[in-house]
């Protein structure tokens, strides 16, 4: 026998070149579908924070307002003690805003309870208090909802010494934001 005979083959045979292929063909794709993932995913942190400041900008708008038994306009509203009608003789406040209010301009809200059922949609764009559009904020969307307090705050006197505001922020890519806070009466007769 000759010694080139018992000398083994070098190299790879076509097989072996095949299945390294495939190999390495399914590790760059799984590699590449983790990539893609985590750039699309990157964003949300951003979405996600600009909907939490969208929230909160609007929850402190709602919970800066007078809650009063009255309305801000009655004679009666720093004297009223009680939410009826006999305490408040021009107009008793109530969940909703009065006809014709608005959360700018002429008839402005002007009580806390005003803000039940505000809402701005995702595409309409939000505003700002004045009105004003907010162009870069165009596809996030808000909307409030006001109630009165059920047992969830233990310590009150009266569940008609608190207002549970709820604000709930969309934005895009499905993120979704909502926050809730109080709003106490802390003396019958101030706002």
């Amino acid at each position: 026998m000759s010694p080139e005979r018992l000398r083994p083959a070098r190299g790879l045979s076509l097989i072996e070149l095949v299945v390294f292929i495939v190999v390495v063909g399914i590790g760059i794709t799984g590699v590449i579908a983790a990539y893609t993932q985590y750039t699309k995913s990157s964003v949300d942190p951003i979405v996600r924070k600009q909907a939490l400041a969208i929230a909160e900008s609007l929850l402190e708008e709602v919970g800066l307002q007078a809650f009063t038994y009255c309305d801000p306009t009655d004679p009666a509203v720093y004297t009223a003690s009680s939410a009826t009608a006999a305490q408040c003789p021009a107009l008793l406040e109530a969940i909703g805003p009065e006809a014709g209010q608005t959360r700018g301009g002429v008839n402005p809200f002007n009580n806390v309870n005003d803000y039940h059922g505000f809402s701005m949609p995702a595409g309409a764009g939000m505003t700002d208090i004045t009105g004003a559009a907010i162009p870069l904020l165009s596809g996030y969307g808000a909307s409030v909802s006001v109630s009165a307090s059920t047992g969830e705050l233990p310590n009150l006197l009266s569940n008609a010494d608190a207002l549970k505001i709820v604000v709930t922020v969309t934005g895009p890519a499905g993120v979704s934001v909502i926050l809730q806070g109080y709003r106490l009466q802390y003396a019958p007769n101030q706002p």
